[in-house]
């Protein structure tokens, strides 16, 4: 069993979002605690939401039950920002900017990684934007998808600059004597090591190179999911949503009590 899994930036609502994968992976590995690391929604309009996004989500709702003994942490990324306070309440998960925890007597934070990306801090609007017109490209190539993956690929390495995350990330994690630090938003799976101090990133789940971090005694490793014959029969008609939401949501019930909190003190 790990002590910990993390993945991030699925992109619920987006046409790649592998959804599906990412809720097989949940269910086939044992962990204490299961971490989303950011941009779990691609945007505020849940009309784009599959059968296979609403499946995600309910099954964070039954980890979330107390009787399964797994701590579920969401933490906020730049793409859930005005949806998080609202789907807690649904899947029943706190909500952090940072999240901190020990364990095997080192310090851990996780943290999504847009706060130490300059470009979008400073062009915010520009970047919903570009989100914006990605999703539209992929709407007008539903199949292969060559234009908005390139897009994709663009908006990564321009506007997220991994070095600069990663840089931005350790120097974080060293104000904050932590000896590990998680981070999203870049969509590249790595790991860099400085003077002690150890960046991982849990890459993404809308591209072909799907990744998540697990940790455990061993330490930390990065996890490639590999396509299987039945993920590309997934059924992700968009006329099923409506439905799928409505079963989610009947069969789930609301939390009435849900902390927002900052837990960086």
């Amino acid at each position: 069993m790990y002590n910990t899994l993390i993945l991030s930036d699925l992109h619920l609502g987006a046409e790649t979002s592998h959804a599906r994968e990412a809720t097989r992976v949940l269910k086939e590995n044992r962990f204490q605690r299961l971490i989303l690391l950011g941009d779990i929604f691609a945007d505020l309009n849940f009309a784009r939401l599959t059968k296979d996004h609403w499946k995600f989500l309910g099954y964070i709702r039954k980890l979330s039950n107390p009787k399964r003994n797994v701590e579920v942490v969401w933490v906020e990324g730049n793409h859930d920002h005005g949806l998080t306070n609202i789907m807690s309440h649904l899947v029943g998960v706190r909500v952090y900017q940072h999240y901190a925890w020990e364990y095997a007597g080192l310090r851990h934070i996780a943290i999504h990684g847009h706060q130490f990306d300059g470009f979008q801090v400073n062009n915010v609007r520009l970047n919903t934007l570009g989100t914006s017109l990605y999703l539209q490209l992929q709407k007008l190539d539903f199949k292969s998808k060559p234009i908005a993956r390139l897009i994709d690929r663009l908006n990564t390495r321009w506007l997220r600059m991994s070095s600069k995350v990663s840089a931005g990330a350790i120097n974080y994690a060293r104000q904050h004597d932590a000896d590990r630090i998680f981070c999203g938003h870049t969509h590249q799976a790595i790991h860099v090591e400085q003077d002690g101090i150890h960046y991982y990133n849990s890459g993404g789940w809308v591209d072909s190179l799907l990744t998540y971090l697990t940790v455990d005694e061993q330490g930390v490793q990065i996890h490639e999911y590999h396509e299987r014959v039945d993920d590309h029969n997934s059924g992700q008609e968009r006329g099923e949503a409506d439905s799928s939401a409505a079963d989610f949501s009947e069969e789930s019930g609301l939390v009435e009590d849900i902390e927002y909190e900052d837990a960086g003190r």
